[in-house]
């Protein structure tokens, strides 16, 4: 007998996106390991003397430099016993406990290690780890960031761009470059497109650490997340200094007015071959008592850039959940990831952002793409440019914030211009560059830089010396500003520099809204069970529900019904309908609206034809076609029915105005009809005339063919239901209880075409 051939279900998953991702074998030895691993250690603590001489089961004269920096700086020794003592199990009830306050679960997390933190989020799942950062996180109000750069490093898109990330409502922009050269024209171009619209968002340059603090000193930034931290002694020592220096560098950024967060994230040991054969999320734990220890007021957490290599591992999204509950725990403001594509699925993505959306967070993405991927030069975001009104859709759904605002296509086309001359301005009138009207216009309607025409990459090279060479710095840029007639920026971007002066946005989870801080001080987290913690008002509700192309009963009247109202109608209606006698008979059963207040099917087809095509059809298989107007219902079954049982034959069809209809049988029960066409959209003229071919043999005693409307699966009910509901409103409102069928005249010639 020969072998069971290949299912070709197999050659159709072959073709999915999810095929180009790659997935990891549990494989600690290498690394490759979630929430447990042989060589994680048992938690454990010991205090002599006030001093902690014990971490993890190993004595503090194994301390490596980690170890010492959280036994020194993190753990507090006045909790050590009574937080250490506590079974994981408990720990994990009191975090999904609603009655058990946040501050309670902050004091105990100071006096944990890296491995009792793990021991207690590793006995949550998905939903309770969800929970628990919805009850944990800082800042009462959500927020998000945004990623704002292009491959051509071109100061006009970026400064069109970041004009529209602020007016979707992102809290943060960051940009980086392709050319390292070009930061301080990124630096002046995301800070001009930022003020326009709305003041106080912050921004921030990835650079290098040397050359981001000279920026943020220029004026230009306001926040750093750069500072990057590691949980191995190997991976921190040859990848970035010590917890000592990184301590000193945000010390540095503070006392210039910058707000500074680290990053760390599962995976990045691993990246870079310092894993110590020790799970990803223990390393996270370290990381993050580092940073607490640190002192610094928050966290860019949640994977990053190794979030794709931690889901490829089996519970990795779990796992990257898990340490951004870990991070807020400590009391961190946390920009919980979602800034790295981890899938070519779009249903993982969608399912990666969704625990966040509903928990909320400080900030949703450490860098969600307002960009085209392909223009993301941090690699592509979770969502991108492209994606933007799905994310919007996924708010409106979950009715949840997270932090964006559809804006209508009119405003963004104002701001892009609008930031684009702002930033043309201040290079004319610092003597950067001139810059023709048609890079503009070219610039303002261009969705990626692929199709913009502008700077070359050595003009921008040459701006952005001269701006660091010239000592330029974001008062200039405001004087600039206001004497070239744009000072509402001037004043928005002055905005940012007096903040810097007060240092209020230093705050933990500090972001500015209508020019105030709002933060974990002001805007504590008061989340405790229903009816409690953040909801959005009503304004804000209206606002986030307000997408694009939102239907309603008004816009789909006046799409569907009859152009003319005083043209004269090609159905007339006679006297009542009675039984036919005739045994070749089919009567067609039309439904209230059909033909007077609704004028074409879901598929575009105009109902004169849809009824050419039927009545054609019944002629061809030998039948003799009738019409009836049906008034006492819209129901496609009952049409069907009704029509059924006034036909000579016994057979007939019903139709609604919008396409649906049935071929139905007298002595049936009204859903068990002969055949059912519901998929209006895809059906054609010539599967009208096919039904009513089919109808007529059905009369005739024959046995036709079942005729088939092919779908290629396609999402009709979204594509189509909201119209369709409100065009069977408009049937259901024209139905007259227990009225009689009316016959009715076709007046359109009846040689199968118009006249």
């Amino acid at each position: 007998m020969s072998s069971a051939p290949r299912w070709r279900r197999f050659d159709e998953w072959d073709t999915r996106p999810l095929r180009l991702d790659q997935f990891a074998v549990e494989d600690p030895e290498a690394g490759f390991a979630t929430f447990h691993s042989p060589w994680d250690p048992k938690p454990s603590a010991r205090i002599e003397n006030g001093r902690v001489v014990e971490i993890d089961g190993k004595a503090e004269a194994d301390f490596d430099i980690l170890d010492s920096f959280i036994a020194t700086h993190h753990l507090d020794p006045d909790v050590v016993d009574e937080a250490m003592a506590l079974d994981p199990t408990e720990v994990a009830r009191m975090l999904v406990d609603i009655n058990v306050p946040r501050e309670t679960l902050e004091r105990l997390a100071r006096g944990m290690t890296p491995a009792k933190l793990v021991s207690v989020v590793s006995q949550m799942s998905a939903l309770e780890i969800t929970f628990a950062y919805a009850k944990m996180r800082q800042r009462r109000t959500p927020g998000n960031q945004a990623h704002v750069t292009n491959a051509k490093d071109d100061p006009l898109q970026l400064a069109a761009d970041a004009a529209v990330a602020v007016a979707l409502g992102f809290d943060e922009i960051e940009t980086t470059m392709r050319v390292a050269s070009n930061s301080w024209s990124n630096a002046i171009a995301c800070a001009v497109g930022a003020a326009v619209g709305r003041g106080g968002v912050l921004f921030q340059c990835s650079i290098e650490e040397a050359e981001e603090l000279r920026i943020g000193m220029a004026g230009f930034t306001s926040y750093a997340e750069t500072v990057s931290v590691y949980g191995t002694e190997a991976a921190f020592v040859d990848g970035d200094d010590t917890p000592w220096s990184k301590a000193f560098l945000t010390a540095a950024y503070a006392s210039r007015g910058i707000k500074a967060r680290c990053t760390s994230g599962a995976s990045a040991e691993l990246l870079m071959g310092f894993h110590e054969r020790q799970s990803v999320l223990y390393l996270e734990a370290r990381c993050l008592c580092l940073q607490r220890a640190m002192g610094v007021q928050g966290t860019q957490n949640g994977g990053i850039d190794g979030a794709p290599l931690t889901v490829s591992m089996a519970g990795g999204m779990r796992e990257l959940l898990a340490e951004n509950l870990i991070a807020v725990w400590l009391g961190l403001e946390c920009a919980s990831g979602n800034d790295t594509r981890v899938s070519e699925s779009e249903i993982r993505v969608g399912a990666k952002i969704t625990p966040y959306l509903m928990a909320g967070s400080d900030l949703l993405c450490s860098g969600q793409g307002s960009i085209r991927k392909y223009d993301n030069s941090f690699n592509p975001s979770l969502f991108n440019g492209e994606d933007v009104e799905d994310f919007l859709a996924l708010q409106r759904d979950l009715e949840a914030d997270g932090g964006l605002t559809p804006i209508e296509e009119g405003e963004i086309g104002n701001l892009r211009m609008r930031a684009i001359q702002a930033l043309a301005a201040v290079f004319q009138e610092l003597g950067l560059a001139e810059v023709p009207e048609a890079w503009m216009l070219s610039v303002a309607a261009a969705s990626g830089s692929l199709e913009t025409e502008t700077f070359s990459t050595g003009e921008v090279t040459r701006i952005s010396e001269a701006i660091r060479d010239r000592g330029l710095t974001a008062v200039d840029v405001v004087r600039a500003l206001e004497k070239r007639g744009f000072g509402h920026e001037a004043e928005n971007l002055l905005l940012m520099l007096r903040q810097r002066i007060s240092g209020d946005y230093l705050q933990t989870s500090a972001v500015l809204r209508d020019g105030k801080v709002i933060s974990a001080l002001n805007d504590p987290n008061d989340y405790q069970g229903p009816g409690s913690g953040y909801r959005m008002s009503d304004t804000r509700w209206e606002a986030v529900r307000g997408l694009r192309d939102v239907q309603t009963r008004e816009k789909v009247l006046e799409r569907e019904r009859r152009v003319d109202p005083t043209s004269e109608p090609w159905l007339v209606a006679g006297g009542e309908a009675g039984k036919g006698t005739d045994p070749r008979e089919v009567v067609i059963g039309l439904s209230p609206a059909f033909g007077n207040e609704l004028t074409q099917t879901t598929a575009g087809h105009d109902l004169i034809d849809v009824v050419l095509a039927l009545t054609d059809g019944v002629r061809e298989g030998g039948g003799s076609p009738r019409l009836v107007r049906i008034r006492h219902t819209a129901d496609t079954s009952f049409l069907g029915l009704t029509a059924a049982r006034l036909s000579g034959s016994g057979y007939a069809i019903g139709i609604q105005a919008k396409g649906t209809a049935v071929i139905h049988r007298a002595d049936r029960l009204p859903h068990m009809n002969i055949e059912l066409f519901s998929n209006a959209p895809i059906t054609t003229l010539e599967h009208y005339r096919a039904m009513g071919r089919n109808a007529a043999l059905y009369a005739l005693g024959r046995e036709p063919e079942p005729v088939i409307v092919p779908t290629e699966g396609q999402a009709l009910g979204a594509r189509y239901h909201v119209r369709v509901a409100m065009l069977y409103a408009i049937e259901t409102g024209l139905v007259t209880p227990d009225a009689p069928p009316l016959e009715l005249t076709f007046t359109i010639g009846q040689g199968g075409s118009r006249p």
